[in-house]
């Protein structure tokens, strides 16, 4: 009894389950390595802005450098925009609905909103990997509950039921069982450890975006790396 022996044996459900199984993990492994490269992207790119942001004396000089060199990672991004709509606001004023309110209220509503699209994309792929992470076992068992039904039809029409005529057939439908958890199991750890890196992330962004509030809505320089960390 070996693998070939399985797939040859298996039926139209048992192969299709096993077909099944085999995308998932494909599907996993691709969003495993996709995440992780994002996630080393992510922080590179973000440490090397947070040192231009702390270093520079003001924040035209910020702006400037976002200009030359567009925010690509979290922290550009939200420095960015939240310049541009405080500047925006200042020079037009309230004249649309989006833009009602205060300038420190049109700040928060952009900060808010940029924040949200981060996160939004750093959450990309995380629900496929929870979904496959879920549901690959209960495809495995459900294999292996179909192909021992299977065997022990087969055994109960040859009417043979000897202890090597039942062990081949229900040894090989556990293999199901097997590669549902071997799916699952890579994908359990890669969904928590993004998770946690996303979370981070977003901590880490959030405290940024209320020094950078502070610093739009009192016209303050940049305080020179002392407060980088």
């Amino acid at each position: 009894m070996d693998f070939k022996h399985f797939l040859i044996q298996n039926d139209t459900v048992g192969l299709f389950l096993f077909g099944m199984l085999i995308f998932m993990s494909m599907a996993s492994w691709y969003f495993i390595v996709i995440k992780a490269w994002q996630v080393r992207r992510t922080r590179h790119r973000s440490e090397q802005f947070l040192n231009t942001f702390w270093d520079s004396a003001s924040l035209d000089e910020v702006a400037k450098s976002l200009k030359q060199h567009p925010g690509s990672e979290p922290f550009g991004h939200l420095t960015s925009h939240a310049i541009a709509a405080a500047r925006h606001h200042a020079v037009h004023g309230a004249h649309r609905l989006h833009e009602a309110g205060s300038s420190t209220e049109f700040l928060t509503r952009a900060i808010r909103r940029i924040i949200d699209e981060e996160t939004a994309h750093l959450e990309w792929g995380l629900t496929a990997l929870a979904s496959i992470a879920s549901t690959a076992p209960f495809v495995g068992l459900f294999g292996t509950v179909w192909g021992v039904y299977h065997a022990l039809i087969g055994i109960g029409q040859s009417g043979l039921g000897t202890l090597d005529q039942i062990a081949g057939p229900v040894g090989e439908a556990l293999i199901m069982t097997g590669l549902g958890l071997a799916v699952a199991i890579p994908a359990v750890l890669a969904y928590n450890d993004c998770s946690r890196s996303n979370r981070l992330v977003l901590a880490k962004l959030d405290a940024f975006a209320h020094d950078l509030f502070a610093f739009l809505t009192t016209g303050a320089s940049v305080p020179l790396n002392s407060e980088a960390e």
